[in-house]
């Protein structure tokens, strides 16, 4: 949930209106109306000001209203049971921190909600893990960032998002922030904002704190001004709503990566750049640089400007005297005692049960079910714990009641509200692995960027490996290579680069070692590999299949027609017994190509001529294993050439892009005409599009297209080229041309359509220029792709097989082709139950071949686009590629083979009519 309002007029009403998880003023407190209505900016003849006096005695107020600032009512639950949580997996990330994932449950208004939960437990007794801020981007403020982009950056091991911030604004925290014990930012002058801290001795710590008001920069004269802060945007005091930046001194360091400080056109800067404690340059107006890291810059208006005027020279010393403690000033720690700090929202829990509130909590959706994110600590103050709920797809989110039981019940003590709702994110590092991986659903689907957040981080040293995870195939066929790869985990449970690991591979009989991690399968059966490496040992089973272990073969070809000259793509896919599904390499596969002149090398098919055939018929074999597929020679036929301006080209777009669609013929493109799309994604948010729409969107493409052919001249830009269709039943399917327009100048782009399963008839509705969210830093924003010859492939006609009638009577040597008779050697009979009919004479008569293999016992029968194997004494059979089984085998009597005449005519469509007077099968 981000801060802010697009208006800034109601930022005067309220200090910050969220278009997530927003908040705002709260109440009163004598406190801030001290600091707010006065901050004290007078200069006395003595140096200091008569505001500081005046700041002095506000303190002192402090001291005694600690306790009293506005408190808001818990808002019921209206449960009628209390919340189950439930632990549903738990992972060691690093020494010292594991991540919980749970379902905690309730309900809502008579109705049961479940809602998923993460969180990051964090063991301060253990030395080898950090709880940190991260920040931005290089650590700087302004330049927002991911928290998965912190925590890579960082090298974080998880994180979770933190402070809020005004989206309208620079982007950087509401509250203080000290990252690795050094002071980034300072709390400002707001009542019931709670921080999260941890002392550079590992105690965790909750409190309210803010800017000691005795704060101030003083001049070599000894005249002094209260420093309102440091790296802080602009914001209203509360409840004053007095602008802070009204005669307010504030300091910006290298922290804060922007030229502009603070500058919302309320107040107009003075601005002083000081180097190692000395002047160097007083600017009124803005000062064109960051601060250097042996500097500052202070921002000065109103009465703070003539302070600088009157008391600050270039070339003459300055001193900044500041500090950050609690307000309950019988704690005595100050920010130099801590390692790490962040702000927050209002506190959540105290003494382990529901606090209440410090800030209204309805200006954070309090009372809404969305996305939390929360941190706090355990009773003993041994564990920190990061925590998310989600509120994305069956997960309901959470109000701010809700989340303070669910903290509750994963072991909180104290604890405070982080930023929430599209800024909940969760990051962390699966066991073993390298890089940290989202954790949490996203409210919005995309993860923000944001101004900080908490990121947990190993400090162990490189340990011993304690565990190893192989990686490859479970599956192997024989005669197949496969190289095995290795990760690894140390005794503090942190990756081993593979490298580093110096392991010894082994493997039983079945399996050869042919490389250092690479297998060769050798025969059929089971086999373990063994790894081992310092006090780690791992074993992996392998299944080494052939072909008495595939249940089925299928192939799969791109494009699915044929012209001469063109490659076809092949893919192979096995099906094992078990169930699992696995492409087989090409070096294990034998094909013959029939009906035209072709060659297939590493599964490309490429066509030389073909010949007059309409069809081929293309036949893959692994260890006796064989499947077939048909490609008929395709038809291609133009679609649109805008020559003759057929079909009217418009543009539209997703808000905010701009760009046109339109027809020209530009050289150097034959000087005519052709399709030009240009677009400007410089505007708008989230994916844009740039459409060139096709004849109003009612174009039809004729017959049953199976490819697209389209020539486009590139630009370069890297974005994503696609083609929109609707289809027969209204479904709108999109299909991808380029997943990333990389080249420049024309080129003739083929997309598959059959893998979109689309309905006939289908329309061509529009050709786009899309660019995704993510990554949009990558891509050109303004570019022109040019289009032209929209051509469509589709499927040659085959011949029709012929229609004969066979008859044929059991026990009777005579088979009977459309009524023509003849004798044969080998009559049709009967074996348990089951007709055998003598396969090549019944084939060869309904229009199909047969093939014998001797030396396999094997008879191959084709007829049209179909193929069936069967192997003498053997039940199992192939169909095109799938096994079946028969209830009798193929037997040999005489020289005839006899083949059970149900597999038959299931498989191959015959029609079979029984007649059982005469005991005569039909077939046509």
């Amino acid at each position: 949930m981000q801060l802010g309002n697009t208006k800034k007029s109601r930022m005067k009403q309220s200090l910050y209106k969220g278009n997530g998880e927003g908040w705002g003023a709260a109440g009163t407190s004598c406190l801030n109306e001290f600091i707010a209505e006065d901050p004290g900016h007078e200069v006395s003849s003595t140096g200091y000001s008569k505001g500081t006096k005046m700041l002095s005695r506000a303190s002192k107020w402090a001291l005694a209203l600690a306790l009293i600032i506005p408190l808001f009512p818990v808002k019921p639950l209206h449960a009628a049971t209390e919340p189950v949580i439930e632990l549903k997996k738990e992972e060691i990330i690093t020494a010292g921190a594991v991540l919980k994932s749970y379902v905690w449950k309730t309900e809502r208004s008579g109705k049961p909600v479940t809602v998923n939960a993460n969180v990051v437990q964090v063991d301060l007794q253990n030395p080898y893990v950090k709880v940190d801020v991260m920040t931005g981007t290089g650590g700087q403020f302004t330049k927002k960032q991911t928290i998965m982009g912190m925590a890579k950056e960082t090298g974080a091991v998880a994180a979770v998002n933190g402070d809020f911030y005004n989206t309208q604004y620079e982007g950087v925290p509401v509250g203080p922030q000290i990252s690795n014990g050094q002071l980034m930012a300072t709390p400002p002058y707001l009542p019931g904002f709670y921080t999260f801290g941890i002392t550079k001795d590992r105690k965790p710590v909750v409190e309210l704190f803010t800017l000691d008001t005795n704060s101030k920069i003083i001049a070599k004269d000894g005249a002094s001004y209260t420093l309102g802060g440091i790296n802080k945007t602009a914001y209203w005091y509360e409840p004053s709503k007095v602008h802070s930046m009204i005669d307010g001194l504030y300091m910006y360091t290298s922290a804060w990566a922007q030229v502009s400080r603070a500058n919302d056109g309320v107040t107009s800067p003075t601005e002083v750049l000081v180097l190692n404690n000395v002047v160097r340059e007083i600017a009124n107006g803005v000062i064109d640089r960051i601060a250097p890291d042996n500097g500052y810059i202070l921002r000065a208006s109103g009465k703070a400007a003539e302070f600088v005027q009157q008391h600050l020279k270039v070339g003459q010393s300055i001193k900044a005297e500041y500090n950050v403690f609690p307000v309950d000033r019988t704690l005595t720690y100050d920010y130099k005692s801590f390692q790490m700090m962040i702000g927050g929202h209002t506190i959540l829990v105290e003494g382990g049960a529901p606090a209440v509130f410090s800030r209204n909590i309805s200006d954070v959706s309090g009372n809404s079910a969305r996305s939390r994110t929360a941190i706090g600590y355990s009773q003993d103050e041994r564990y920190v714990y990061l925590i998310t709920a989600d509120n994305s797809g069956d997960s309901k989110g959470l109000t701010l009641p809700e989340l303070q039981k669910l903290m509750i019940q994963v072991g909180v003590w104290k604890g405070i509200n982080l930023d929430g709702g599209g800024s909940t994110q969760m990051v962390s590092r699966p066991f073993g692995e390298t890089n940290v991986e989202l954790v949490n659903a996203l409210e919005t689907g995309s993860e923000r960027k944001v101004v900080n957040g908490v990121g947990v981080y190993s400090l162990a040293p490189k340990g011993q490996v304690k565990g190893l995870t192989v990686e490859g195939p479970d599956i192997l066929f024989i005669g197949e290579n496969a190289a095995y790869t290795l990760s690894g985990y140390d005794e503090y449970y942190n990756p081993v680069e593979p490298e580093e690991i110096k392991a010894v591979w082994s493997a039983e009989p079945a399996l050869q070692l042919s490389g250092e991690n690479t297998f060769t399968a050798a025969q059929k059966g089971k086999a373990n590999i063994t790894v081992k490496a310092g006090l780690a040992e791992q074993t992996k089973a392998v299944e080494i299949v052939g072909s008495e272990g595939i249940a089925e073969l299928k192939i799969a070809a791109y494009p699915p027609v044929l012209r001469e000259g063109e490659n076809v793509s092949l893919t192979v896919t096995a099906k094992t017994k078990s169930g699992v599904t696995r492409q087989l390499p090409s070096g294990l596969l034998s094909w013959e190509v029939r009906g035209i002149k072709g060659t297939v090398k590493e599964n490309v098919l490429h066509v030389d001529s073909t010949q007059g055939s309409q069809q081929a018929l293309l036949i893959a074999r692994y260890n006796g294993f064989s499947t077939m597929t048909a490609l008929t020679v395709g038809e291609t036929r133009l679609f649109a050439d805008f020559d003759k301006l057929r079909y009217r080209i418009t543009f539209e777009s997703t808000e905010g892009v701009a760009g046109k669609a339109y027809m020209s013929n530009e050289p150097p493109y034959s000087g005519r005409p052709f399709a030009h799309l240009s677009y400007d994604f410089s505007q708008g948010a989230g994916t844009k599009a740039a459409y060139a729409v096709i004849g109003d969107k009612n174009v039809t493409v004729p017959g049953e297209p199976q490819a697209m052919m389209i020539d486009v001249n590139g630009d370069e830009s890297l974005n994503w080229l696609r083609a929109e269709f609707i289809d027969g039943d209204g479904d709108t399917n999109r299909v991808d041309l380029a997943k990333s327009v990389n080249w420049k100048g024309w080129k003739t782009i083929t997309a598959d359509l059959t893998s979109h399963h689309m309905t006939y008839p289908v329309k061509l509705t529009r050709i786009y220029v899309a660019s995704v969210e993510e990554g949009q830093d990558e891509r050109e924003l303004k570019g022109i792709i040019q289009f032209d010859n929209i051509k469509f492939q589709y499927k040659g006609q085959v011949p029709a097989l012929p229609r004969n009638q066979v008859v044929l009577t059991i026990n009777k040597p005579v088979i009977q082709v459309n009524g023509v008779k003849q004798n044969v050697d080998q009559a049709p009979l009967i074996v348990e139950g089951n007709t055998l009919v003598p396969i090549r004479l019944v084939t060869e008569a309904l229009g199909g071949a047969v093939e014998w293999d001797a030396a396999e016992q094997r008879i191959t029968i084709f007829r049209g686009q179909q193929m069936m194997e069967f192997w003498i004494g053997q039940k199992d059979y192939l169909a095109d590629g799938t096994r079946k089984t028969a209830e009798v085998s193929p037997e040999l009597r005489g020289e005839r083979t006899m083949v059970p005449l149900r597999v038959l005519t299931e498989y191959l469509g015959w029609k079979v009519i029984w007649d059982e007077k005469t005991w005569t099968v039909a077939l046509e």
